[in-house]
């Protein structure tokens, strides 16, 4: 069974439901290293999750202690990647290979299973080049959990809402086997 799990938090509202999923995959057995992007910061600390995880939190590229880069320490680690939230920002970066901050630069970096449910939106999601990039990242062979529809942060209703966190949890449990 695949453990090693890199969670990676990007800069949506629903990151604070991130911290849950942190906690239920710690508390059955998963290993977890956290990675956020600074506008994740800006909705949860990274403190947070180092305090959920018992595992130090990656934000920036180059805050590493060793001699070897952080990217790619995560990378030979990881087993399961999970981006959760998934905004369309990140979902851009990552279907055409941006790596431009240290949650990108892992995404392109990390070879294992990458499962991502995106949260944004209603209008986001169904914008053309944020679909585009969602059907390039299947293509690439990322497994989408969601977005499930419901009423969003900005008052609107649609589809777009981040899936729960019960059922990411399972999806993960699904890839992890």
């Amino acid at each position: 069974m695949k453990k090693n799990i890199v969670l990676g938090v990007t800069g949506g509202i629903a990151a604070y439901k991130s911290a849950e999923l942190c906690s239920m995959l710690v508390k059955n057995g998963f290993e977890v290293k956290v990675i956020m992007s600074r506008n994740a910061t800006r909705f949860v600390t990274p403190l947070t999750f180092q305090t959920l995880s018992k595992n130090e939190v990656a934000v920036e590229l180059f805050d590493i202690d060793d001699w070897k880069p952080e990217h790619v320490n995560l990378a030979e680690w990881c087993e399961l990647f999970v981006v959760a939230p998934a905004t369309a920002n990140f979902i851009g970066k990552m279907a055409n290979g941006i790596a431009d901050d240290a949650i990108s630069t892992f995404a392109i970096t990390c070879d294992s299973i990458k499962l991502i449910a995106p949260a944004m939106n209603p209008k986001m999601w169904q914008n053309p080049a944020v679909q585009r990039n969602c059907e390039t990242l299947k293509n690439d062979s990322v497994i989408f959990i969601g977005p499930a529809s419901g009423h969003v942060a900005c008052g609107k209703d649609g589809v777009g809402r981040m899936s729960e966190v019960s059922e990411i949890y399972n999806e993960i449990v699904k890839y992890a086997e």
